[in-house]
């Protein structure tokens, strides 16, 4: 699957909503030319009250809806879409990083399809393994792994179970359309 009709697609949201995020994760590791796999796109934002109403109105645009996989443990928001299953997940604050200012102030931007795309520096996603330890780093396990096919699994069996979890807090008579066949001009059935 090519990403980069999604990422025109998340940039331009982005741009015209006006609000400032920075691509993280995997996906910016490509973009600096890492050799690494990824199916969901992450994005490290500035979590406040004006930020939050940018991003419901960048869901909506996506024709995605918000989820909270997470809460209250992080600080994470999901915009999932169910006819394609794309997944952005947009993280209010990172583990190991002191501020969304100290990531964007090194973080390079991307033209994609004519739109500008803030991705993190490689420094930003390789972070340090402990506060002594500044000279050893080494890959955080959640964003960069070495292996592509276990990235892959992991990823495809996360976005399975956050697909199940969000069907199941749908009302039944939404949750199982997929099981439903027409038997007539106005009915359905199981």
């Amino acid at each position: 699957m090519d990403a980069q009709p999604e990422l025109v697609l998340l940039a331009r949201a982005l741009n015209e909503n006006r609000l400032e995020a920075i691509l993280i994760g995997n996906l910016a590791a490509a973009l600096h030319g890492a050799p690494v796999s990824t199916i969901d796109i992450d994005l490290f934002f500035r979590k406040t009250p004006a930020n939050m109403q940018k991003l419901k109105r960048v869901a909506t645009v996506l024709e995605a809806v918000i989820l909270r996989p997470y809460y209250p443990a992080s600080a994470l928001f999901r915009l999932q879409r169910d006819r394609d299953g794309l997944q952005i997940d947009f993280m209010g604050q990172i583990d190991g990083v002191k501020s969304y200012e100290s990531v964007r102030g090194r973080a390079a931007s991307f033209e994609i399809g004519g739109e500008k795309l803030l991705a993190a520096s490689l420094d930003d996603i390789i972070i340090p393994t402990g506060r002594h330890e500044m000279k050893k780093r080494e890959p955080r396990r959640h964003l960069i792994l070495t292996d592509a096919s276990e990235a892959l699994r992991l990823e495809s069996d996360r976005a399975l179970l956050d697909l199940i979890r969000y069907r199941l807090s749908l009302p039944p008579e939404k949750r199982l359309n997929c099981l439903r066949r027409k038997i007539g001009l106005r009915a359905t059935c199981l």
